[in-house]
């Protein structure tokens, strides 16, 4: 008697790729949602997303992150963490197909995502070790055991000449292990979000438990005449839900205050000195009200804001420790502040120990500080831009020199130093308006902290330039608003501001792009007057 005679496999036909595609696309979910609740048991920022996220902004070049930043704004994280969930999605779908094919070969190209996501978690500046590898590596391993699952259902089964009936592939099998895989990725999802969700729990608590004392020495009253009483300009105080953000955490640290803790160090200190939470609480705190400014605003643009800070003197808590500054004879002319993200900020020492309110701030407007602002402590020092000075999450501070040490920014090509610069913004009239002709109100903000505004001047076309009426100022370290009746008349005009400092050097008309130290040049505005 004579076996069957087994027909040879045949190639997969055109008809099931959409299907291998599919496979491709259920093995990714698979793969990114167990790492996801894998990072959510171990830490969130270890997850492949955050991990290659974070690793694509620290090479990315300057010019194009300036590019995202101007074009996206504050959103510019989401749009990133998008646009690698895209290219992981066309990656699988590809994935999938070639699977039908070359079945371990896919599931090695799920793999190799998981090597790519270990590779970058565990080589971030945060990274705690090799444990942060674990959520890519096993999530990778579920998303090839999955793939290879799928397509093996895909591809046809042996038929034998008495058994016509069994030829083609498995869908009963198929559908099956499909519908497993995205219940099980979805319940993996899920338990990710929610193991995340506990990880910051404590944070939160800290952070809503929190009663700020009354500060030894408080922020005199805005004066009256602050704020002019003009539609469409600014606010003096910028409220928190509306201050900008830009920093490089694709996940914002959640930090328990009870745990947090401060470690100063380096040149020039006498005895390095760890801090909790509480022992800032107990010295004297101080209110101060700050415009700070981001060195990626362009001309006109909205990366600007003023807040009523509470905080300790920086200066005073490195006096204490031995700290001088250059011209005192100190050895150390750099503050590098580093923050839970790995983020490091350099600061001039002697503008931190030069009279001016430095503060590690613990509140802001009235509250404790947000944590997309720096709970449970940050660093804001006035006159100097953000990534210069303003280091959120802070946990070190070590005394050293621009010689010996370059911080984040200045790797990628920013300067060592970037007092802000002059500048002034026009709020109202928006560009292209449309107002009536007679009285237009042109109203705006101007800051050159720690100089403080002396003049602002507007000019309509190629006219003469005209003084603005200022409001009264709180303190040469905040913004100052303006405003100016235009006697508009109808036709086409462009408004243009700048402003005068309080050393009297007028805002240049200058254009400069924001990189290396900040932008520059006049604000103007194109107006249509009916």
């Amino acid at each position: 008697m004579t076996k069957p005679e087994t027909a040879p496999e045949k190639k997969p036909t055109k008809a099931l790729l959409p299907l291998a595609a599919l496979s491709g696309a259920l093995a990714g979910f698979a793969a990114l949602a167990v790492a996801e609740a894998v990072a959510g048991g171990t830490r969130p920022q270890a997850g492949p997303v955050v991990a290659v996220g974070g690793a694509a902004i620290d090479r990315t070049p300057a010019a194009v992150k300036d590019w995202a930043i101007r074009h996206f704004g504050t959103d510019d994280k989401l749009f990133l963490q998008l646009g690698i969930l895209a290219v992981l999605a066309l990656f699988a779908l590809a994935l999938g197909i070639l699977a039908l094919r070359f079945r371990r070969t896919g599931a090695a190209g799920v793999l190799l995502f998981g090597v790519v996501g270990a590779l970058a978690a565990t080589g971030r500046p945060d990274s705690t070790g090799i444990t942060d590898a674990l959520p890519s590596v096993v999530g990778a391993v579920v998303g090839a055991v999955v793939l290879y699952v799928l397509v093996g259902r895909l591809r046809p089964r042996p038929r034998v000449h008495t058994s016509p009936s069994a030829a083609g592939w498995d869908r009963r099998g198929f559908v099956i292990a499909a519908s497993a895989a995205a219940v099980g990725s979805a319940g993996a999802g899920l338990l990710g979000r929610s193991l995340s969700g506990a990880d910051g729990r404590d944070a939160v608590a800290s952070r809503r438990n929190l009663v700020l004392p009354v500060p030894g020495s408080r922020a005199r009253a805005v004066p009256k005449g602050a704020q002019p009483r003009v539609p469409g300009v600014s606010p003096f105080l910028t409220a928190n839900a509306d201050f900008y953000r830009v920093d490089t955490a694709l996940v914002v640290p959640k930090v328990d205050a009870t745990t947090w803790r401060l470690r100063i160090h380096g040149h020039g200190v006498r005895r390095p000195l760890t801090l909790t939470f509480d022992d800032l609480l107990r010295r004297e705190l101080v209110e101060r009200d700050i415009t700070l400014t981001c060195v990626s605003n362009e001309v006109g643009g909205p990366y600007v804001g003023n807040a009523r800070w509470i905080g300790v003197q920086l200066a005073d808590l490195l006096a204490e420790l031995g700290v001088k500054p250059p011209s005192e004879g100190g050895p150390a002319d750099q503050l590098v502040a580093r923050s839970v993200d790995g983020m490091t900020i350099g600061s001039p020492v002697e503008d931190v120990m030069d009279g001016r309110d430095a503060l590690l701030a613990l509140g802001m407007n009235g509250e404790p500080l947000p944590f997309a602002h720096g709970f449970p402590v940050r660093m804001v020092v006035p006159g100097l831009y953000g990534f210069v000075s303003a280091c959120k999450w802070i946990k070190d501070i070590e005394l050293t020199t621009f010689a010996a040490y370059d911080p984040y920014w200045v790797k990628r090509g920013w300067a060592r130093r970037a007092p802000i610069k002059t500048g002034s913004r026009i709020d109202t009239p928006k560009p292209f308006a449309r107002p009536k002709s007679g009285t237009v109100m042109v109203a705006g903000v101007a800051w050159a902290q720690h100089r403080g505004i002396d003049r602002v001047e507007i000019r309509v076309d190629d006219g003469p330039w005209q003084e603005a009426r200022l409001a009264a100022e709180d303190t040469r370290d905040t913004w100052r608003q303006w405003s100016f009746p235009w006697q508009a008349t109808k036709g086409g005009h462009t408004l243009t501001v700048r402003a005068t400092d309080r050393t009297g050097a007028v805002q240049t008309d200058r254009r400069t792009r924001t990189i290396p130290d900040g932008a520059s040049g006049w604000h103007s505005v194109v107006v249509t007057v009916g």
